[in-house]
């Protein structure tokens, strides 16, 4: 019997003091050489458990082998130039130092394939395995080759679509990409965005997903949000394109947002991975909080295509307050299985 509303991260989760500096974005590796790697896989044991206890369902990476998100992809590749840096704004509301693309971007070899293996080796439950979806990376480089956001894209996607086919072939289940940049460039999701995606899946026999978010709980992205007014409406302009997409899953912030829970239900047939639990604050919700989150989202999707999770990654915050929050997912989930058990038969 396939369970119901199975949890899961969205992403990162806080990495352990001795490999990296704790509550910090892009913080540096404390070990060198052998030393990390080793410890990169120790501290990704340390996630799985972490999942585990807290009886998460779908378990990830927690992103223990990477510094971040989207750059650790992009490390990896061919023609792009991390010493010759530019200023850029990036997700149209904050400006950093970027490296610049040179030359033709191109994937010599696997990336994240091995650490896939390594998780998939750890674990009997289903698994899931997050890389950055082609506009988000666009939008973290100087493009100083292609001077085309959308040619550039394109050919991000087929080089993602190589590294997905090789992590499905290492036995992951689901596997994610992650877009926040959806949430600020409707015109271009909607004219090339999502067809770049669905170039990322092409041929994939596993799930897909795609998390679109409001961010990390940093400065920029609260004092940003403080700006979008007292509803948040940017789904309302790719969902409906989204729901045509070939993509299966469709990955959502809900818990302490002003996104109107209605939204989802421009997502009606697709799987929802529903945000229950904020990542912008260290307060731990209970499990009556998530409960009553998942109750109001049922509303707009079918139970068996509600897959509760976390708002956005929880890197920046300490590992006690994110142990504390896995906990509270998996229990408000288990609340809403059992009131829905008492009354169906799945």
């Amino acid at each position: 019997m396939k369970k119901l509303f199975p949890t899961s991260t969205t992403g990162s989760l806080p990495k352990p003091s001795w490999i990296a500096e704790p509550e910090k974005l892009w913080s540096p590796w404390k070990l060198q050489g052998t030393e990390l790697n080793y410890g990169k896989l120790d501290a990704l044991r340390v996630s799985i458990q972490e999942q585990q206890n807290a009886g998460i369902d779908i378990i990830g990476d927690g992103e223990q082998t990477r510094q971040h998100f989207v750059t650790t992809f992009i490390e990896h590749l061919d023609g792009v130039d991390f010493k010759k840096r530019e200023i850029v704004k990036i997700r149209d509301r904050y400006e950093a130092s970027v490296p610049t693309v040179v030359g033709p971007v191109s994937r010599p070899s696997s990336i994240f394939v091995e650490d896939a293996r390594f998780l998939r080796q750890q674990t009997d439950q289903p698994i899931k395995w997050a890389l950055p979806g082609p506009m988000t990376m666009v939008d973290t480089l100087y493009d100083a080759h292609y001077k085309s956001r959308e040619k550039l894209a394109w050919e991000f996607a087929k080089i993602l679509n190589q590294e997905a086919k090789e992590l499905e072939a290492a036995g992951v289940d689901i596997i994610q990409f992650d877009e926040p940049a959806f949430n600020v460039f409707f015109d271009e999701v909607n004219e090339w965005g999502i067809a770049c995606l669905e170039k990322a899946i092409e041929g994939l026999k596993c799930e897909t997903a795609v998390h679109i978010c409001y961010g990390y709980g940093i400065k920029a992205n609260n004092d940003w949000k403080k700006s979008l007014g007292s509803e948040w409406r940017q789904y309302e302009e790719v969902f409906p394109k989204l729901q045509q997409s070939n993509i299966d899953i469709v990955s959502l912030e809900c818990q302490n947002s002003r996104v109107p829970v209605e939204l989802i239900e421009l997502l009606r047939g697709k799987k929802v991975m529903v945000g229950v639990i904020d990542v912008a604050t260290d307060t731990i919700e209970t499990p009556e909080d998530v409960a009553a989150t998942i109750r109001e989202a049922l509303k707009y999707v079918d139970a068996d295509k509600l897959y509760p999770c976390t708002n956005c990654g929880m890197a920046p915050l300490s590992r006690e307050v994110a142990r504390g929050k896995l906990n509270a997912l998996s229990a408000g989930a288990e609340i809403v299985r059992q009131e829905l058990s008492a009354t169906c038969t799945f």
